[in-house]
């Protein structure tokens, strides 16, 4: 059972639509930042991944507090941050750190994202999620419209989004390189963590609780389970319960050069093949069929994704023929035109080449109109603080993001629903497959409610 977890502000329930946002007060940042002003970061979930984006966070300010629901990781950093506050709960520090934090890194597991964001995000906090932005749609809608109620500066760890490659692709793309484009393909080398078929089921037994591993923490908003270690550090990804299996994991990825390149919006219509689901973990392979709409002059587009192995045992590719010959790497994307295709060899856009190749060979990149940044992960942090101190709003901002990750986690509906789904975006619905509304959003645990 949670324990009871009172809050020093305010709030109510959210009235009407899944993707309303009431609350009972608003906090917009005020505050002018000066050339010299520090900002005051935190960190929520500074192990793994974390552990960088903190580290690259904290180089435009001071570290004040770092949370983490493992001692090893929260040791660490308060050894590198020795001044900064550690935390083993969020909540706890939101509610102890208010006014004294401007800017927040969260990178836990997945299921824990969007609560971690939305409280920075309440208390006008500047936020930076790691990708995907949320566990769940209805999340991703939320943080969305919350982050432009509250006015902050906003970036999701899709760190490929600051690679010059992939912006001078997008630029390709939509200067006509290879014509018109109906058709996308993403694959991924994912899942590379235990899932089905060699688990489907929780594990027995009750072993100990780690004394390092706060496992309260750990489960967070998800409904609770006894501690195994085979949830935590790492294998959280392939549980529904924590991650968001291979699509939610690499999509924001690997699909983040096509999606911006060719502007997608909602999907009109998901549907998957894969494996038959189990009720605790993600399937072993899985195809995605998304259709999107025409988008003013740009037409209807095809997107298909891919994971996993097939049970004939090969890997879940592309047709052969759109690859021209060359060899499909363990994870990209293709897009193709009516006069060719750009083939992206890996997972973040950064490298692309069209094809076929002698087609393309006097190619001349087209006058770049989007700025440029080059630095990868730690570009991501720098174009966020940049907007922060009142510059242009990032590239994988909330409002991109949002959006991006929206498209890529209804696949996970659509996996678990077995059936077409047909999906009014602007209205937060589906209006064929109604019964997977249930998949769009899950009850947080008592306790963990904002």
């Amino acid at each position: 059972m949670s324990p009871t977890y009172s809050r020093s502000f305010t709030r109510r329930s959210f009235i009407g639509t899944a993707a309303s946002t009431a609350f009972a007060f608003t906090i917009l940042p005020g505050r002018v930042w000066g050339a010299n002003d520090r900002l005051r970061i935190a960190g929520i979930g500074v192990g793994g991944k974390g552990s960088g984006d903190i580290d690259q966070a904290g180089k435009h300010g001071d570290v004040v507090a770092v949370c983490d629901c493992d001692d090893n990781s929260l040791q660490a950093k308060l050894k590198k941050f020795p001044s900064a506050k550690g935390y083993h709960d969020f909540r706890a520090l939101f509610d102890e750190m208010a006014g004294k934090v401007d800017a927040v890194t969260v990178s836990t597991a997945d299921h824990n994202h969007a609560l971690a964001a939305a409280l920075a995000i309440t208390h006008g906090m500047h936020v930076y999620v790691q990708k995907p932005m949320t566990h769940d749609v209805w999340e991703a809608r939320w943080l969305r419209e919350l982050a432009r109620k509250h006015g902050v500066a906003t970036q999701m760890g899709n760190q490929g989004t600051a690679e010059d490659g992939l912006r001078a692709g997008v630029e390709a793309i939509r200067a006509g390189a290879i014509g018109t484009v109906r058709e996308v393909h993403v694959w991924t080398n994912r899942p590379v963590w235990p899932q089905s078929p060699g688990i489907t089921a929780r594990p027995p037994g009750l072993p100990p609780i780690p004394a390092h591993v706060h496992w309260e923490e750990f489960i967070g908003t998800a409904p609770y389970r006894p501690y195994h270690s085979a949830y935590h550090p790492f294998n959280w990804r392939g549980w529904w319960d924590f991650g968001t299996g291979a699509l939610g994991d690499m999509g924001c990825h690997t699909a983040n050069l096509p999606f911006m390149a060719l502007e997608l919006d909602h999907p009109t219509t998901i549907r998957a093949e894969s494996e038959r689901p189990n009720p605790e973990t993600y399937p072993s392979w899985a195809t995605v069929h998304y259709q999107f709409a025409a988008r003013g002059a740009r037409p209807a587009v095809k997107f298909t994704w891919y994971e996993g192995k097939l049970p004939s045992g090969e890997k879940n590719l592309p047709p052969k023929e759109l690859f021209h010959g060359e060899k499909p790497a363990d994870s990209g994307s293709l897009m193709v035109g009516d006069k060719g295709v750009m083939y992206s060899p890996s997972d973040y856009g950064g490298e692309w080449k069209l094809l076929p190749g002698d087609r393309f060979a006097g190619f001349q990149a087209p006058a770049p109109t989007l700025a440029r940044n080059g630095k990868g992960d730690q570009g991501m942090k720098d174009e966020w603080v940049a907007a922060i101190r009142g510059g242009p709003k990032a590239f994988s901002n909330f409002d991109y993001a949002g959006l991006l990750t929206e498209t890529i986690l209804l696949g996970n509906v659509a996996i678990r629903a077995g059936t077409e789904l047909t999906w009014d975006g602007p209205k937060f619905r589906f209006t064929q497959g109604r019964a997977a509304a249930k998949y769009l959003r899950r009850e947080y645990r008592k306790g963990w409610r904002l």
